[in-house]
């Protein structure tokens, strides 16, 4: 019998397969279930190398499908949920706040009830069990470039209808421990980089676009500020919250890494430009700067300080280290990008799964 039976939602999603991934790998006596829709942003081709591993399992669920994550829970007798499944794109949200407003907001709601009443009718109650919510730093609105820090009990103020969606969904779980007694935790992480996020993101686009040498588009001048988290890094986080956090407390998880827009992008193109062996300067001349986006706040930076002196996590990358592997990741996958960009990878999940 598996000593743990996880859903983790969103799974083939970017950050998603790398909790999938460690956890497949780290421990072998769980049973980790991957949940995901198969949205345009899901790929299974991001886990081809533990796909066959037998504690995982793979379902083609839709988290606002309430019926369904409720059998869910009690085939596969779940005890705990890292929840990462959510539509992300703030351009997206600007277009269609509809849909991340059921996904983000229904669907987190949808899964905190599966679980509670799966839960409650267990003859251990809420014993041993985990709903951990991941979220964004940007639920807490902007900065000014005065080297303040989002905390752990700083004011939500979201801005797009993105990090609204989000909030929202940080606050139903909240709600459901202190109305049910769940025992829940949300985690707020930066922005993240690295092997397999949607080339609709700022770094595997930019890459891609170097690499044939299209436009790269920059909002307004370049000057917002982000903070940078390596994916694997942020897997790790959440692999320790998961088992050491504290119920119904917060942690926000950071790179303690600010970049402007404008400075990232120049070390993006010199290390694709260097890796693909042009001269340095070459792919200057693609930067395009272009109307800023609606309601585009101006800094975002975590700090990580409460998780790093509480459980013992920190970032194990400096950012050169982090984006010199981005590139290569990407460059070496080619294919993988082509077949994102060509919807190729869709197609062939509408056929395995149109007649199931």
């Amino acid at each position: 019998m598996s000593v743990r039976n996880i859903i983790v939602t969103g799974g083939a999603g970017f950050i998603g397969n790398h909790v999938v991934r460690l956890f497949v790998n780290k421990y072998p006596d769980y049973r980790i279930i991957n949940v995901d829709k198969l949205t345009y942003a899901g790929n299974l081709a991001n886990l081809s190398d533990i796909e066959g591993r037998p504690n995982y399992t793979f379902v083609r669920a839709d988290i606002c499908d309430f019926d369904r994550m409720l059998a869910l829970m009690k085939e596969y007798e779940v005890d705990g949920i890292i929840h990462l499944a959510a539509e992300s794109h703030v351009d997206r949200s600007i277009k269609d706040p509809f849909t991340f407003a059921r996904t983000n907001v229904l669907g987190t709601l949808s899964l905190l009830q599966a679980a509670r009443i799966y839960w409650e009718s267990r003859p251990e109650g809420y014993e041993g069990k985990r709903f951990h919510h991941v979220s964004t730093d940007e639920v807490y609105g902007a900065l000014e470039m005065n080297g303040e820090f989002f905390l752990e009990t700083t004011k939500y103020n979201p801005h797009s209808p993105y990090s609204a969606s989000k909030a929202s969904s940080d606050h139903f779980v909240r709600a459901f421990h202190d109305t049910y007694g769940m025992p829940t935790v949300v985690t707020n992480c930066s922005n993240n980089y690295g092997p397999y996020q949607f080339p609709e993101k700022l770094i595997p686009l930019f890459i891609n676009n170097i690499r044939h040498g299209k436009p790269l588009p920059v909002y307004g001048k370049g000057e917002n500020v982000r903070d940078w988290l390596y994916v694997e890094d942020h897997a790790r986080a959440i692999d320790t919250v998961f088992h050491l956090g504290k119920t119904a407390d917060t942690y926000n998880i950071g790179g303690f890494n600010e970049w402007r827009n404008i400075d990232l992008i120049k070390v993006v193109i010199r290390t694709v430009d260097r890796l693909l062996g042009r001269p340095e300067g070459h792919s200057d001349h693609l930067i395009t700067y272009v109307t800023d986006r609606a309601g585009h706040d101006l800094r975002y930076a975590i700090d990580s300080t409460k998780l790093k002196n509480e459980l013992g996590w920190e970032p194990s990358l400096q950012f050169e280290e982090g984006i010199e592997r981005t590139v290569r990741w990407y460059l070496d996958h080619q294919q993988w990008l082509d077949d994102i960009t060509s919807g190729e990878y869709e197609k062939y999940y509408e056929s395995m799964y149109s007649n199931r």
